[in-house]
């Protein structure tokens, strides 16, 4: 693409094609937040981004070790619970005081029935305010790792949400905070077009010491991957993430950019309706739903080939994986690290075993602009399969219409991707594995409804254990039977490919979060 079509490409997205100044900052991703509710919404789109806006108790640093942030340090009430010292003197972004009260309302808030993060509270049996800078979190068990589960977990200012009727999160409509935001972090919203366009600003009153040089950050979503190089070459847009893996060689080799490359956290799988009892999609809608037999699932595992996805699609910027967690993760099982062979005669003789010799058609979901190439991942999948005659009907959509489809139960086999919070083996047990519950707070993106009873018993005793070996068995067994039952099929940890301004310095985190306060325009 010469310069004159770049030019008028950047027009047509409404940006300026002048050299950003060295105080805004313009950035572009292909997803846009859903909402600015950070209680609403669960997905890396919303914390991503509302981690420059809203604060929690603790955060993660560069390297992703946690850090006090609106507490200043917490401690251990033996193994009933942990106590936070709150951060005196901190303001919210309309001036108001942040205290005590405001942590109690956001976790009050936080679990409600209409909150889609109350699964990061499923161990919490009480919150009691100490004094108005001290709150103590008490667990139903013993929790080691509750600080690390609830960094993404933002305080919200009480009169401020109460004032404006915004007291219960808006998951699939809207309210005051899905379009407005008064956060404590390091910057503040003054502008928010819903899939156009997102403005902030520093706050002035930020308790922390800034290292950054920005004085106007604009996120723009770019869903076309060539706009969006050609919004970076251009130098309308200083950030993209993701840097389309085969525009990768090209740009790495351009002086006025570079490509900035990491292993995310993120695994990228495939889940399926494992209780629905009839399939919903292609020409056998309404007959038995085969994906509640677990040869069947396996047969999927040993018909896609991850290498050559990995290869061919992802251009090497992907490494193969067995479990819900990469081998960065704590809880990772080394002594289950192999993959399912590619075996196309494996899975037809488990297809033939489950009463399927000749396959059967049923309904792919996918999103096409969540993950990096998903659409054509789940294409190559199709082909996969359809060689051991399981003929996928393939319908890919915007993301924005896409966890809508996954929570109406809307699907026979879906993709899904997922980068663990917490950094720790037990969070995608408890999120995607455990039997959804809601009175427990489990399995809320569960949306196939796998269970086991097993895993089920297992997941308290993986929370409160703090004997590091004996915990790892326990991960090892529920991995295992993950394994087993093949109630998702793993196959790729995708890569962090972000295109930045050559005259711009920032911090590229595993969890995929960009972080304004760390960037600077020399």
């Amino acid at each position: 693409m010469n310069l004159k079509a770049q030019l008028v490409m950047a027009l047509a997205l409404g940006l300026s094609v002048s050299q950003a100044s060295a105080e805004t900052f313009r950035w572009a991703t292909t997803t846009d937040p859903q909402t600015m509710d950070p209680h609403a919404v669960n997905s890396a789109p919303v914390l991503g981004f509302l981690n420059n806006v809203y604060e929690g108790l603790m955060r993660r640093d560069r390297s992703m070790k946690i850090e006090g942030a609106l507490a200043t340090h917490l401690e251990a009430i033996g193994t009933d619970g942990w106590r936070f010292y709150l951060r005196e003197g901190v303001k919210f972004h309309d001036g108001s005081d942040f205290t005590a009260e405001d942590v109690l309302f956001s976790y009050e808030r936080a679990t409600l029935p209409e909150s889609d993060v109350a699964s990061w509270f499923a161990s919490v049996a009480d919150v009691k305010i100490v004094n108005d800078f001290t709150v103590d979190f008490m667990t139903s068990a013993p929790n080691p790792i509750f600080p690390d589960t609830i960094t993404n977990f933002m305080i919200m200012d009480k009169g401020w949400t109460e004032k404006n009727g915004a007291a219960t999160p808006a998951k699939d409509q809207e309210n005051h905070a899905t379009l407005n935001a008064n956060g404590t972090g390091a910057f503040k919203v003054i502008e928010r077009q819903p899939g156009l366009k997102t403005v902030v600003v520093p706050h002035g009153g930020w308790w922390d010491e800034a290292t950054h040089n920005i004085t106007r950050g604009e996120f723009t979503p770019i869903k076309n991957p060539a706009t969006a190089v050609a919004a970076l070459l251009s130098g309308d847009i200083d950030m993209i993430n993701p840097v389309p893996t085969q525009d990768v060689a090209r740009l790495s080799k351009d002086p006025s950019v570079k490509v900035l490359q990491g292993i995310e956290a993120r695994v990228i799988m495939f889940g399926f309706a494992n209780q629905a009892e009839l399939l919903k999609h292609s020409a056998d809608a309404g007959k038995p739903n085969p994906f509640r037999d677990p040869r069947v699932r396996q047969a999927v595992n040993h018909a896609i080939n991850v290498d050559a996805i990995v290869r061919k699609i992802m251009r090497g910027a992907a490494e193969p994986v067995s479990q819900l967690v990469s081998p960065a993760m704590r809880g990772y099982s080394t002594s289950l690290a192999a993959r399912p062979e590619f075996n196309i005669e494996k899975a037809k003789s488990l297809l033939a075993d489950a009463g399927y010799p000749n396959g059967f058609s049923f309904g792919l979901k996918c999103p096409n602009d969540r993950y990096i190439n998903d659409e054509a991942v789940c294409q190559a999948a199709v082909a996969m399969l359809a060689q051991v005659g399981l003929k996928a009907q393939l319908e890919a959509m915007p993301v924005a219409n896409y966890w809508s489809e996954l929570r109406a139960d809307n699907f026979d086999m879906y993709m899904l991707g997922w980068s663990p919070g917490s950094f720790d083996a037990e969070h995608p047990i408890r999120f995607l594995v455990a039997t959804p519950n809601p009175e427990k707070k489990l399995g809320s993106w569960n949306f196939g409804d796998f269970s086991n009873a097993r895993i089920d018993e297992l997941l308290p005793l993986i929370q409160s254990e703090i004997d590091d070996a004996k915990r790892q068995a326990l991960l090892d067994e529920a991995t295992k039977i993950l394994q087993d039952e093949a109630g998702y099929v793993p196959m790729f940890v995708q890569a962090l490919l972000w295109g930045v301004q050559s005259n711009i310095d920032l911090t590229q985190r595993a969890d995929n979060f960009f972080i304004l306060r760390w960037a600077r325009v020399k």
